[in-house]
């Protein structure tokens, strides 16, 4: 008697086959190669039948077979016989259509991101042939090291690192500081150190937002910089300055991304409308209607979407205020919307759709009271209630601003009108008591008048000067003659006893008032004093010309004829 041939349990089945037919039984879908298997399977399926008898009848219910109409027996039929021809394409089918429903819910501004340097637009300055960065990386070792690149939301940060990343041929690794912590950082680092020891391949950590990271968060990246286990870009919106530890900035290089300016926004615009919207074909009287259909959701070209008119295009450059994220974004409202919509309401729409941007703890929060400031100082009242606006509108806090006016009115106003400062001090009881929005009548009230308020700023600088002279000599005795006598030793020590007491004559008196080393030293200078001022002859006739209805101005011949003055052509 023969032996048995040896056999294996199939994995699909869990039949039992004879090992040479194995493959064959795979092919046939595990209908051929083995009688013991279907005996075996027959068996289990005889006995799952006799469980199900035991159990209630509602888990044994037959199901009702589905009635198909002639027309769908008949496509099923069809598809039924052509199914093995087009499994293949079916699945084919699928994963483009999942890939399609993905890369369309990608945004706009996503899919645009440039691939190479050539497609980057803006930053001349970083990226142009005699950049300090170009020179970086065509140097020996091909990188511009661990950078700080800062600048404003939507200006190319992250474009730019990861442009970086692949011209150096470096691995790419980005986090955020929003949504990461330390120690998932510090994991990465020692990743990438382990990388470079083993292969030698430096990596490029872009941490965005840099700037969340607290300075001793900030920390961590220290020894793995300055020993070069990973090149650190990291982003920030901020003033590294005030936000990135000084030891780590020491470490790296800022590179300062300035705002896109309006043309660049164009041509951003420009390259999007031709990559996404290609021109439609021309409509045919042979057309079907599926070859003139077009997709709701797609781009059609610029002469197919009326509402994107030269007007509309510009708006949105100015919209975006040099942000090319935002500017996509508004480009895909636009074509979002029908065609039929006026003009006037999609620019409205625009409007609407931007928030402003501005930040009460940020750049922009100093930015702008600075120009208010620079503004009263220049007389130029338009200037800035325009700014005084551009912060209220903002939602700037109005105290905020009633207090940098009591500075204004003592430091630019000062001597030259006594009724600034009790204006401004009542401006910020006026905010105090009154509150928004009313209380921005009160500061425009004070805004105008310290702005068409004579200047002078003799009692500023001569506190700037008198400081200084304290500063340089901080032991400096009081004169024995200005001291305070309380007590009768202090009277027999001659505290005060040289001192003449001015109300006490008809006739003004000389005394001297500050320590020996400092006597005839003038800190507040005389009232028409200029001696300590730049004369420039430029400056004055530009101001006459721009300003003065080209008239001289009023003080030139009292000026000229001062000795202490050199014009300076």
């Amino acid at each position: 008697m023969s032996a048995k041939p040896p056999t294996v349990q199939c994995p699909v089945c869990n039949a039992l086959v004879v090992e040479l037919e194995i493959n064959r039984h795979l092919d046939s879908d595990c209908k051929i190669g083995s009688t013991a298997a279907f005996s075996s399977k027959k068996s289990l399926t005889s006995r799952k039948m006799d469980d199900l008898k035991s159990i209630a009848p509602i888990f044994s219910q037959k199901k009702r077979p589905v009635e198909l109409s002639s027309s769908s027996s008949q496509m099923l039929a069809v598809a039924s016989d052509s199914a093995p021809m087009q499994l293949s394409t079916a699945h084919a089918s699928k994963r483009q259509k999942t890939s399609a429903i993905n890369t369309s819910a990608i945004p706009l501004a996503e899919r645009l991101r440039p691939k190479e340097f050539s497609e980057f637009i803006g930053q001349e300055h970083l990226i142009g042939p005699d950049s300090l960065l170009v020179h970086l990386l065509q140097g020996m070792n091909g990188s511009a090291g661990s950078m700080i690149l800062w600048g404003p939301s939507g200006c190319g940060k992250t474009t730019l690192a990861r442009l970086l990343a692949r011209q150096t041929n470096a691995t790419l690794k980005e986090v955020s500081a929003t949504s990461s912590g330390a120690n998932e950082v510090r994991n990465l680092l020692e990743e990438a150190k382990g990388v470079l020891s083993l292969t030698g391949r430096k990596t490029i950590l872009f941490l965005d937002e840099i700037h969340r990271f607290n300075k001793a968060q900030q920390d961590i990246f220290l020894p793995y910089v300055e020993q070069g286990h990973v090149q650190l870009i990291g982003a920030t919106t901020e003033n590294p300055s005030f936000k990135i530890n000084s030891a780590l900035l020491s470490r790296c290089r800022v590179f300062v991304l300035e705002r896109l300016t309006n043309e660049n926004v164009m041509e951003i615009l420009d390259r999007a409308i031709e990559k996404l919207a290609p021109h439609q074909p021309p409509v045919t009287p042979s057309s079907s209607p599926q070859e003139i259909f077009v997709s709701s959701t797609s781009f059609a070209a610029t002469s197919s979407l009326p509402q994107l008119t030269l007007k509309v295009k510009r708006s949105i450059a100015s919209l975006s205020d040099g942000d090319a994220r935002t500017a996509l974004s508004l480009l895909e409202l636009v074509v979002s919307l029908p065609p039929m919509a006026s003009e006037e309401s999609l620019l409205s729409s625009l409007r609407r759709s931007v928030s402003t941007r501005y930040d009460r703890t940020g750049d922009s929060h100093y930015d702008m009271i600075s120009a208010l400031h620079k503004s009263v100082r220049g007389s130029d009242g338009s200037a800035a209630l325009y700014w005084l606006a551009r912060m209220i509108t903002a939602g700037e806090d109005p105290l905020y601003i009633a207090r940098r006016l009591i500075v204004m009115a003592s430091e630019d106003i000062g001597l030259a009108n006594n009724h600034a400062l009790p204006l401004a001090t009542a401006t910020l009881i006026a905010c105090q008591n009154v509150g928004m929005p009313e209380c921005r009548i009160n500061l425009a009230h004070c805004v105008a008048y310290l702005a068409e308020s004579p200047k002078s700023t003799r009692s500023y600088e001569a506190y700037n000067r008198a400081e200084e002279a304290a500063k340089a000599e901080t032991t400096a005795p009081v004169p024995v003659h200005l001291r305070n006598a309380p007590t009768k030793l202090m009277k027999d020590l001659g505290y005060g006893s040289e001192y003449v007491y001015n109300p006490s004559y008809a006739h003004p008196v000389q005394q001297e008032y500050l320590p020996p080393h400092l006597y005839g030293k003038e800190f507040l200078k005389k009232e028409g004093d200029v001696g300590d001022k730049v004369w420039d002859e430029k400056m004055l006739r530009r101001w006459e010309r721009e300003c003065n209805d080209d008239q001289p101005w009023s003080g030139r011949r009292e000026l000229n004829t001062l000795q202490t003055l050199e014009p300076s052509l």
